[in-house]
């Protein structure tokens, strides 16, 4: 086994510049490493600085209008960090970027993995609902990734797991709702025009008092790709959602416990769309078979040493549950980043880098609002 740091832990507060310059500051090296790593991919398939700066600046006024407060945190970070505006927005928007690039025949794109799982209370030992997930994508993330804590006075207080630069990935609230992502692809991305980020939309989600706040945002706002969010809520609600840019389809737990990997599952979404991600991870389809057949015979008494038995799979490995680092068919290294363990009505996050080399996870602590998580389950 290899050590890997700990997640760096960010404290954030004041106004979303205030938050952003000190997020710049505290995550300088981290962000610069990452905007190398997504910056290098653009230019070797014919993105250059300048272009992708044009990009950026193109995305302005849809994340202006989805909510202004955004743009100011980026110039923020921006600031504290050192580096351009555009390099902090590649941060949010690496997916939107590349899939333009694809749109050109520039580059196929490969995403994200990722297996997410949670338990609802009936199904857990102690009565707390459960949410988790392995992120699997570049492998040198795992040292490029942090954790926010941010003390808010307009809503609940956040702690997300996100790329340096980035305003959301995974996480939990005050509130008592968590968040997992996935990527999906089907036949309908990147053919709109306009669209936000996901990084906002999770961020949007995860300030979210209510689940039904949550699930509005989900709902409502356009996107350019497709990809998957598992939304729960400590009182004993959870729901999946996958989404094509234009139309989005969910899911809840089956007797309490709900899986999700890389393809479409919902029979709504697979008799309209075609997946077109399976091509590129297709291990997703036995990934999720295997996490659910882990986790679902111990209905009525999972804790989260069962999700992190399940996430620590390695059947079919490097093509597993838990990725080593792997080159994929472009001959980047990807491999499961990070291993994130929650139970969001308790503010409590668990975080380990590369768990298939490494077994030493971080937990990380936002203060819960009782009042609020009991307001919105009345």
């Amino acid at each position: 086994m290899t050590d890997y740091a700990p997640f760096p832990l960010i404290d954030l507060s004041g106004s979303p510049r205030e938050r952003g310059r000190t997020h710049g500051k505290a995550a300088a090296d981290r962000l610069r490493r990452g905007v190398k790593m997504y910056a290098e991919s653009l230019l070797n398939n014919g993105v250059d600085w300048k272009e992708l700066e044009r990009r950026a600046e193109a995305m302005v006024p849809q994340v202006e209008a989805f909510d202004a407060a955004y743009i100011e945190e980026m110039r923020g970070i921006a600031e504290g960090s050192g580096e351009p505006f555009a390099a902090v927005m590649l941060m949010n928007a690496r997916t939107e970027m590349v899939a333009a690039a694809r749109k050109r025949h520039i580059e196929k794109h490969f995403p994200d993995g990722c297996t997410a799982a949670l338990a609802l209370p009936e199904a857990s030992a102690d009565g707390v609902l459960l949410h988790g997930q392995n992120w699997d994508w570049r492998a040198e993330c795992a040292e490029t990734a942090v954790v926010l804590r941010i003390r808010r006075d307009d809503g609940p207080d956040i702690l997300t797991f996100t790329e340096a630069g980035g305003l959301a990935r995974s996480g939990l609230n005050s509130a008592g709702i968590g968040l997992t992502a996935n990527a999906l692809e089907c036949d309908r991305d990147c053919q709109r025009g306009a669209g936000v980020p996901l990084p906002f939309i999770r961020r949007k989600v995860l300030e979210s008092a209510y689940l039904a706040q949550a699930v509005h945002t989900i709902f409502s706002t356009p996107k350019l790709g497709s990809n998957h969010m598992a939304v729960s809520h400590c009182e004993g609600e959870a729901f999946g959602f996958e989404c094509a840019p234009d139309e989005t389809f969910w899911l809840a737990p089956d007797r309490g416990v709900y899986v999700h990997a890389n393809h479409w599952i919902a029979d709504s979404a697979r008799a309209k769309v075609k997946d077109t991600g399976l091509a590129e991870t297709p291990c997703s389809i036995y990934r999720d078979k295997r996490v659910r057949e882990h986790l679902s015979p111990k209905r009525g008494t999972l804790t989260l040493e069962d999700f992190r038995s399940a996430f620590f799979d390695d059947w079919g490995s490097p093509w597993s549950v838990c990725r080593p680092p792997r080159p994929n068919n472009r001959g980047n290294l990807v491999a499961t980043s990070a291993m994130i363990l929650m139970r969001p009505g308790e503010g409590h996050l668990e975080a380990c880098p590369m768990p298939a080399l490494n077994r030493h996870f971080t937990t990380y602590t936002l203060t819960p609002d009782r009042t609020a998580q009991r307001q919105a389950a009345e």
